[in-house]
């Protein structure tokens, strides 16, 4: 799997590109696990780089401060609640979609996850004529639903969704498998039922399975090349 990091700097292209009169928006959201970055690598690839730029919600985290002391940090860590929307910097986030919508590069934080802050350096994202975001609270955040012109919602069981979950935090951010799990039952899953899944109203289409599903990747692919036609009116 692809980390949020990696995914935007493959869509970052240098600024020697044709100007574009629209920038077409797609917002791809979803729980935790459920597949938005194998759609948005998929979609990527098949609209291509030189179109297309990819912020990532998860680089707007806030900075968390953290105890001192190692036993209570680990109980911090815990009980920080990372799925509610007052852990993303939305502010940071609508400012940079607003300056792409506009032909401005930006400069993406990139996040460490396994202190829970960003590190000095940045992602520049240039602009692109599709500016794809994905992330878990995209829809649950009014500015940004009213800057994306096309939005995804991907829908996966709640038992594959874990289990991705544990695969990642795991092997790609240090964790144990008690902390992953109480941290589910603790956060994850009740700021899905809060949050993300009342979104799903909000979704031009309803994508399950993510990436893997190659109708409905057909489908979200012809319905962006028709934006991108009507964009270039």
């Amino acid at each position: 799997m692809a980390s949020s990091n990696e995914l935007t700097e493959k869509a970052s292209a240098s600024s020697d590109q044709p100007a574009h009169s629209r920038v077409t928006t797609l917002g791809v959201a979803g729980g935790t696990g459920s597949g938005k970055t194998s759609l948005a690598r998929n979609l990527l690839g098949r609209v291509g780089p030189e179109r297309m730029a990819c912020l990532v919600q998860d680089s707007y985290y806030k900075d968390v401060e953290w105890p001192a002391d190692t036993e209570q940090r680990d109980r911090a860590t815990l009980e920080y609640n990372f799925d509610h929307p007052d852990a993303i910097d939305t502010d940071l986030l609508v400012s940079h979609l607003e300056a792409l919508r506009s032909g401005r590069a930006v400069e993406v934080p990139i996040y460490d996850f396994t202190v829970h802050r960003r590190v000095e350096e940045t992602v520049r994202v240039e602009p692109q004529p599709v500016v794809l975001v994905e992330g878990i609270l995209l829809f649950a955040e009014p500015r940004v639903r009213e800057l994306l012109d096309f939005k995804i919602f991907v829908d996966t069981d709640a038992d594959v969704r874990l289990l991705r979950r544990l695969k990642r935090d795991i092997e790609e951010r240090g964790r144990s498998l008690d902390s992953v799990l109480e941290q589910y039952l603790r956060t994850v899953r009740p700021m899905h039922l809060e949050f993300i899944e009342p979104s799903k109203r909000y979704a031009d289409i309803i994508v399950p399975e993510g990436g893997e599903n190659r109708v409905a990747m057909d489908v979200v692919t012809a319905r962006l090349e028709e934006l991108l036609r009507g964009a270039a009116v």
